[in-house]
């Protein structure tokens, strides 16, 4: 009952404001949000606000959930509050300046990143951002002042040349805008956007070739963005390579199903190949997308009549000549297809047409010829039927280098990193890989029984909840907290209001839940799993708040010596609870991988290999074992097996393996 009744204090703040532990639920909120739960995180700042609204703090950190969330406006307003009540977080200027950004205040974002630079006059990111700030007013000189300032401070930022480059393209200099994405390259070979900032400078200067290279480079590095691919196949096309060509328009299309470009210049290039019936597939899904495209009209009239289809052919002839009633080969066309289904006058009448239009404007008849020649996709010039589209010059495609702005995410993390522990949960994100199903017969049973308020999951794609989850888990709290006091010895109703707890980021309440289950029930292995777990995110998050303490302090040294001994004491214990997991459960192969993740993440990693050689003996497909494994090796230095490893992993489905994969390739030889 106790716990219920601090339950009612969390959540009353009518009748409790002043009662709630504010210490606590920031402990709690900063959880959720360093675990990205940025809905539940915002419930926590709003108690706190409510409780004690002289704080700073549950706004800073409220705009930060709020910009995560898409919340621009609100995190300018929380992030003013904080500032309000402390003028010196840098943070806040930092945040505000972003959503500021992301509303077009450039002014006000220049504003607030000069004052995080007067606190914090060498940090890269505010510089990074001012600079793109003023390059977005076309502020040339003060954009390549700042990246003097940048550069001084830290001269070897590949970044700083990608946006040196950007300025000498506005300014018409792409001499110089080569020389600097050549620095950039130079300082670090495996960044996507210099290649294809690169590439596209050389499409533009007709150096096919080394637009290929370089577009083939950056699909190396990131090849999920079909733009490369179309990009990549118009230097191809331009090299006469045709079969690249068509290649990538077939990759654009897997990626990007709805791409307009690639339809539209496969169905050309499968005409010029023969390949009819399927190029009548793409026009008639370019149709599909935009019926009034008429160039997409014409050329599959043209393919109709070539396939024998000369009414459908009339049909679409006719629809471009309404919209376009001088277009002489339209009628050229139109009056063939009428002759072979026996319309002798219709076809006199187009040909009388073509005739007063020749002899009135001395027009030269249009003949089908094989494209060599591009046109915008906004051309609506119909004589340019037969040329392969490229993306209009404002096109928001992404097929171009796109400056971005840094410090949205709590400091993004782009490190290599394992992929992370399998929890039992509810929920699980959306993935773009087909998804495997993860089944366990012990966890089918406990689902079978019903027990449970949803059915239990094995992921380790975890996603945050959305508002109507957080009640729902609030109140299985409050029902699980009833039958608890009803029968204190009911294993499974502690493991229910464990997993709830676990999943609003109560990570200490979630513990002790899972251990009075484990007292009720030593058998029940989940209890173990999950315990682990909590315990495993709940230390993770204190090692994070240490080391952005250790930053900002520089001048303390790492934990004392008895600190240190209890942080392994209680990796320990994490140690013990997965062991545990094993002995009652040996064919569980998340075990052995949550071991082995553990065991990974204090640098343990022939033990760790050792592991994951188990989880994988028990699962062949093992996707995310084969991946750690792989990682691991090569921080020991086996990069050979690392990479036939990763290589594993890539083809069940983790492709963020090739990227690993390409900047390893070189060391393993």
């Amino acid at each position: 009952m106790m716990k219920k009744f601090l339950l009612f204090l969390l959540w009353c703040p009518v009748f409790a404001i002043a009662q709630i532990n504010t210490d606590r639920v920031m402990m709690i909120a900063r959880n959720a949000l360093y675990f990205e739960d940025y809905v539940l995180s915002i419930q926590y700042f709003n108690q706190i606000i409510n409780a004690k609204p002289y704080l700073y703090e549950p706004y800073y950190f409220r705009g930060i959930a709020k910009i995560n969330l898409d919340d621009y406006s609100g995190a300018e307003s929380d992030c003013s509050e904080a500032l309000q009540r402390n003028p010196f977080v840098v943070g806040a200027y930092q945040i505000r300046g972003l959503a500021r950004i992301k509303q077009s205040k450039f002014d006000g974002a220049i504003e607030d990143y000069r004052m995080a630079l007067k606190y914090d006059p060498e940090n890269t990111t505010f510089w990074h951002n001012l600079t793109l700030c003023h390059l977005q007013q076309n502020d040339y000189k003060s954009a390549n002042d700042d990246l003097d300032h940048l550069l001084a401070i830290s001269p070897k930022y590949p970044k700083a040349f990608m946006m040196r480059g950007e300025i000498a393209l506005h300014q018409k200099d792409t001499v110089k805008a080569v020389t600097n994405y050549d620095k950039a390259i130079e300082l670090d070979k495996y960044d996507p956007d210099a290649y294809i900032a690169r590439g596209s400078i050389k499409l533009v200067q007709n150096k096919y070739k080394d637009a290929d290279n370089d577009l083939s480079e950056a699909i190396k590095l990131n090849g999920k963005n079909p733009s490369l691919y179309i990009n990549r196949a118009l230097a191809r096309f331009h090299l006469n390579n045709l079969r690249g060509t068509m290649n990538d328009y077939n990759l654009a299309i897997d990626l990007d199903p709805n791409n307009f470009i690639a339809h539209y210049n496969r169905g050309l290039l499968r005409a010029q190949v023969g390949d009819d019936n399927r190029a009548i597939e793409d026009f008639n899904f370019v149709l599909k997308i935009d019926p009034n495209d008429m160039m997409a009209t014409f050329n599959r009239g043209l393919l109709r009549s070539q396939t024998g289809d000369y009414r459908g052919a009339i049909r679409d002839y006719t629809t471009v000549i309404k919209k376009y009633p001088n277009f002489i080969v339209g009628y050229n066309q139109r009056a063939a297809a009428k002759r072979k289904i026996g319309d002798k006058n219709g076809a006199e009448l187009d040909e009388f047409k073509i005739f007063k239009m020749e002899l009135g404007q001395g027009v030269v008849r249009g003949k089908r010829a094989i494209p060599q020649k591009t046109r915008r996709k906004s051309d609506k010039d119909i004589n340019n039927y037969q040329k392969i589209v490229i993306a209009d010059e404002d096109d928001d495609s992404g097929e171009k280098y796109k400056s971005d702005y840094r410090g949205k995410v709590q400091n993004r993390n782009v490190a290599i990193k394992l992929e992370p522990m399998f929890a039992l949960t509810y929920y699980e994100k959306e993935s773009e890989m087909t998804q495997q199903i993860r089944y366990y017969k012990y966890i089918d049973r406990i689902n079978s029984t019903k027990s449970l308020p949803k059915k239990l999951i094995i992921t380790n794609n975890e996603t945050a909840l959305n508002e109507e989850q957080v009640k729902f888990h609030f109140k299985d709290i409050d029902d699980n907290t009833s039958a608890i006091a009803r029968n204190d010895k009911d294993a499974i109703a502690r493991f229910s209001r464990g997993v709830d707890f676990y999943l609003v980021q109560d990570f200490s309440n979630a513990i002790e839940d899972f251990t009075q289950a484990i007292v009720n029930n030593d058998k029940l292995f989940p209890a173990y799993y999950m315990r682990a777990i909590s315990r495993f995110k709940e230390l993770d998050y204190k090692k994070s708040e240490s080391e952005k303490d250790g930053n900002n302090q520089k001048q303390n040294k790492a934990a004392t010596e008895s600190e240190v001994k209890i942080e392994i004491s209680e990796y320990d214990i994490v140690k013990n609870d997965f062991n545990k997991v094993i002995e009652l459960a040996p064919d569980f192969q998340y075990g052995y991988y949550n071991l082995a993740n553990l065991q990974a993440s204090l640098k343990d990693y022939k033990s760790a290999v050792a592991n994951y050689t188990k989880a994988i003996a028990l699962d062949k497909k093992f996707a995310e074992a084969y991946f750690n494994r792989g990682l691991t090796n090569i921080y020991l230095g086996n990069n050979k097996q690392g990479i036939n490893d990763l290589s594993k992993a890539g083809e069940l489905g983790i492709v963020s393996a090739y990227n690993i994969i390409k900047r390893f390739i070189d060391k393993a030889k």
